[in-house]
């Protein structure tokens, strides 16, 4: 899941594909006896601009509106502003009726009581559960109770590489170690090119990097009790690493620290400016950059060795987008039937094709593009290698929390600057302050 990027911008950078109305507005409200309605739908970005995304969704929302005669007003949200802009709507009850969360916001956004949960009478408005992968639904909200969405694209966090580039560097594989990619990185930096593109301006692409890292380690930032643990030797340990990369390592332009709209790390790599990035699954993006297939090539992100105490063997978190619903929506019959056509197998082929994602439906997988190698790699990481961020109430205060002062750190290293451990486990304990631990 590409999610929370909590640096404010300006509310000029969001693109509308038509104007946003409020859920239950006048607007909807209005119109001849008798009328179908019209929902609005907050589309999170997952394509390579937000101009694609409105390109990729438009003709699937006419279909859907040629099925029902419902319509659908959608806008399309910067991962930088989604988050804020949800956490006000709860606040405030003015939102959509339909919108996309990152998956690890599910538990922080079922605790708000704003959401419409999915219990098996819901369920059964949109097919029913069992059309879903075990592994999807686990993060649709807080365990034992019923869930506040429904998955719509799964994710997973890989080590996309430029094999054209390994290939001329007479690097025969991709790294399965940490110490291998980086003595691999030192052969493919080269002048005015780097060997890895890391978004170190986004808080989301932080901390999800942060959470692999830490598990790698040993580390967790809550424990059992759902109490903040940011500070431990084991988390600096693993941001300290993540921050190396540009300090030490000077495998990453120190300019990367500037990116973070979620777009110009992976931009960099699919135009042969770097060698690799450590992306969730995003083949069709990609493809649509006009990257060469061929050259495109993925495998799980690195370990270390030798492994650390206690390290885990983790290289993802689960990662994905789900679906909600505003349960003050005043359309909620027809906020369902929408929730049950983008997760219908025909558009779930359709969309996580386009976007290079992975289906949320089994049945979606019948499809030959859902059969490559690729994807069979990024299945086996979510089956094998990919751990849950924390199901807690806080989840998306830690993310913004720890993102934002990677995120800081980060600007410091490209500023010169020299970013010790003491540095970080004194930001990983205010921040942790910040959450009453």
């Amino acid at each position: 899941m590409r999610l929370t990027r909590i640096t404010t911008t300006a509310l000029a950078t969001v693109l509308a594909v038509v104007p946003l109305a409020a859920c239950g507005s006048d607007k909807d409200k209005a119109g001849a006896a008798g009328a179908s309605p019209t929902l609005t739908y907050w589309a999170s970005n997952q394509g390579t601009s937000l101009e694609n995304d409105k390109q990729i969704l438009t003709p699937e929302l006419a279909k859907f509106t040629s099925q029902t005669g419902i319509k659908v007003n959608v806008e399309v949200v910067p991962w930088s502003d989604l988050l804020n802009r949800i956490l006000a709507a709860t606040t405030s009850g003015k939102g959509p009726d339909v919108l996309n969360i990152g998956n690890t916001w599910s538990s922080s956004l079922q605790a708000t009581g704003a959401l419409t949960q999915f219990d098996d009478a819901t369920m059964a408005k949109i097919g029913g559960k069992d059309r879903f992968l075990a592994g999807s639904l686990s993060a649709t909200g807080v365990p034992g109770k019923p869930p506040t969405a429904v998955p719509l694209y799964s994710l997973a966090y890989g080590l996309y590489y430029n094999k054209k580039q390994f290939a001329a560097a007479h690097i025969s594989q991709p790294p399965a170690t940490w110490p291998e990619l980086i003595a691999d990185g030192k052969k493919l930096t080269t002048a005015g090119h780097w060997a890895l593109s890391v978004e170190g301006g986004s808080a989301t692409e932080n901390v999800h990097n942060a959470f692999a890292l830490s598990q790698q380690q040993g580390g967790e930032f809550f424990d059992s009790a759902g109490k903040p643990t940011f500070d431990t030797p084991q988390n600096v340990a693993a941001i300290k690493q993540y921050l190396d990369l540009m300090q030490t390592d000077k495998i990453v332009n120190p300019s990367d620290a500037e990116y973070s709209n979620g777009t110009e790390a992976l931009k960099d790599f699919a135009t042969g400016k770097t060698s690799m990035v450590l992306w969730q699954a995003a083949a069709g993006s990609l493809k649509q950059l006009g990257m060469d297939a061929a050259d495109i090539g993925v495998a799980p992100v690195p370990l270390p060795s030798p492994a650390p105490a206690g390290g885990k063997k983790v290289t993802s978190m689960v990662a994905g987008i789900n679906l909600a619903v505003f349960d003050n929506s005043k359309h909620k019959d027809a906020a369902l039937q929408f929730v049950k056509f983008l997760t219908s197998t025909p558009e779930q082929q359709l969309l996580n094709k386009t976007y290079g994602s992975l289906p949320a439906v089994a049945d979606a997988y019948s499809d030959p593009a859902f059969q490559t190698q690729d994807v069979q790699t990024f299945k086996d990481i979510l089956n094998t290698s990919a751990a849950a961020l924390p199901a807690v109430a806080q989840e998306s205060q830690f993310e913004t929390l720890i993102g934002t002062a990677i995120k800081n750190m980060f600007a410091d290293v490209a500023s010169g600057k020299t970013v010790t451990e003491d540095d970080i486990k004194s930001q990983l304990a205010a921040a942790q302050q910040q959450l009453g631990g």
